[in-house]
C-alpha cells in the first residue's frame, strides 16, 4: 500500500460506531505512519472479559472499578499492524472478540469511575505522542487536541455482515439476525451513555465505508495525515 512515510509525532484518533471497521483500518494506519497503535475498545473488552470470568455483575460500577485497580492491560505492537493485548501477563488477543465480551463491553464502558480510570490510562499512553487511537470518544473525550480526527461509520447492515463474517471465520456459531440486533442495541448504549457518548466531533473527517474496501477507506486517511503530519 505504498512505503511508510516519515512524519511529526502526531496523535490521529479514530471513532466510529461498533463494526465500522476501525481497529483494522487503524491498525494499518498506524503501520503505515510508523505510529504506535492503540486500541482502547480493548482495553474496555479486557475488563470485560475479565469481569465475565471472575462472576462480576458488568452493572456494578464499584465492583468494576476495584477489578480494574488490580488489572495490568498492556497493548503490544506485533508490526505489520498487529497488536497483542496482554492482560495480568496473559495473551487473551483471541478471547477479545467473543460473542459474550462483545454483548458486554458497551456495558462496561459506560460506567463512570471504570471509563474515568480508563481515559487517565489512555492519555498517558498517548501523551508522547506518535500514536493512532482508535475508540468511541477519542477525539471528542479522550483526546480532543488530537492532531486528525476521523469519524468512520457505515451502514447497520454494513457492519453487522463485517461481525457475522469475522465470527464465522473463528468458528462460532452465529446467525446474522442477532448480530444486527445485538450492534443495533450497542449504538444505542453507546449514543445514549451519560459520559462521553458515541458522537463526532466537530473537526472530524467522516468517511462512510458502506460501500468501500479497506485499501480506499486507508488511502483517504493516509492522504489526510501525510498533508496534516507532514
Amino acid at each position: 500500500m505504498g512505503d511508510k512515510q516519515s512524519t511529526k509525532r502526531g496523535i490521529v484518533a479514530v471513532d466510529g460506531p461498533a463494526g465500522a471497521g476501525k481497529s483494522t483500518v487503524a491498525r494499518i494506519l498506524a503501520d503505515h505512519l510508523q505510529y504506535l497503535y492503540l486500541d482502547t475498545g480493548a482495553m474496555y473488552r479486557a475488563l470485560a472479559y475479565k469481569a465475565l470470568k471472575h462472576g462480576i455483575d458488568l452493572r456494578d460500577d464499584e465492583s468494576l472499578a476495584d477489578l480494574l485497580k488490580d488489572t495490568e492491560i498492556i497493548l503490544q505492537g506485533q508490526g505489520q499492524g498487529g497488536v497483542q493485548v496482554r492482560l495480568d501477563n496473559h495473551d487473551v488477543t483471541d478471547e477479545l472478540r467473543t460473542p459474550s465480551v462483545n454483548a458486554s463491553v458497551s456495558q462496561v464502558a459506560g460506567l463512570k469511575t471504570v471509563r474515568t480510570e480508563m481515559v487517565r490510562r489512555q492519555r498517558h499512553l498517548a501523551e508522547n505522542g506518535g500514536v493512532v487511537m482508535d475508540g468511541r470518544d477519542i477525539g471528542t473525550f479522550v483526546l480532543p487536541e488530537a492532531d486528525v480526527k476521523f469519524y468512520l461509520t457505515a451502514s447497520l447492515k454494513a457492519r453487522s455482515q463485517r461481525r457475522f463474517d469475522e465470527l464465522a471465520r473463528r468458528g462460532y456459531p452465529v446467525e446474522f439476525r442477532r448480530i444486527q440486533e445485538e450492534i443495533s442495541h450497542r449504538d444505542l448504549l453507546d449514543e445514549s451513555r451519560h459520559l462521553a457518548p458515541l458522537a463526532q466531533a466537530h473537526d472530524a473527517i467522516r468517511i462512510d465505508s458502506t460501500d468501500m474496501e479497506v485499501e480506499d477507506v486507508l488511502a483517504r486517511m493516509l492522504a489526510v495525515c501525510r498533508q496534516r503530519l507532514l
